[in-house]
């Protein structure tokens, strides 16, 4: 609901201010300009999303989030001690999200919070485990971004791959530091895991 606010605020603030700045005539056409630029950006994406996505759903069908899920699953335990029956279900939404399959990974994820807050003590207010799934998300490793390789494509660039690295090496970055925060945020209510931290505070090092 926030969000719906927010962005019906955003929207009516431009139209807002094209009106006093340019003129109704000036915001009617910024507004079916914009219309026809947002359609004709995603039937341009349609192709890349759908080869991504397409070579994506083979690798899972292969066995490739299974393998990735298995090992990551020592880590999830460390990073997760509470998780209890949502330990599979953050498993595979993480192992989704580094294989770029956000859509995938959304259902696991919405698992996962539902199974957490079933064995939430204090139901209604957010446990350690759901804010580092939270974070985790919002900050995780990339091997494949997807959405950046398609918008690239859609726009014309020469070297629509050339963003891999830089994605894959600030994404790192971004979870390793995201982690070793969650760890030391949670210490005064869980065990701080040594090995989880050394691991990805040198992919951290790495990145950087």
């Amino acid at each position: 609901m926030g969000m719906d606010i927010l962005f019906v605020g955003l929207l009516l603030a431009g139209i807002l201010w094209t009106l006093l700045t340019q003129g109704g005539e000036a915001a009617m056409a910024a507004l079916l300009q914009g219309g026809s630029e947002a359609v004709t950006l995603c039937l341009k994406m349609w192709g890349g999303y759908m080869f991504w996505l397409g070579l994506m759903e083979v690798g899972s069908r292969a066995g490739l989030m299974e393998g990735l899920s298995r090992l990551l699953a020592p880590v999830i335990k460390k990073l997760f001690p509470r998780a209890g029956k949502a330990a599979p279900a953050i498993t595979m939404n993480l192992a989704a999200n580094i294989l770029g399959m956000g859509n995938a990974a959304t259902p696991f994820g919405l698992e996962a919070m539902k199974l957490m807050e079933q064995e939430n003590p204090v139901p209604g207010t957010a446990t350690h485990e759901m804010c580092a799934l939270l974070i985790l998300n919002a900050a995780c490793l990339e091997l494949l971004p997807t959405g950046q390789l398609a918008m690239r494509q859609a726009y014309g660039s020469l070297h629509p791959a050339s963003v891999w690295l830089p994605t894959l090496l600030s994404s790192a970055c971004a979870t390793g530091a995201a982690i070793l925060l969650c760890l030391l945020l949670g210490r005064k209510k869980h065990e701080f895991c040594p090995v989880a931290a050394a691991y990805y505070g040198a992919a951290f090092v790495v990145a950087v």
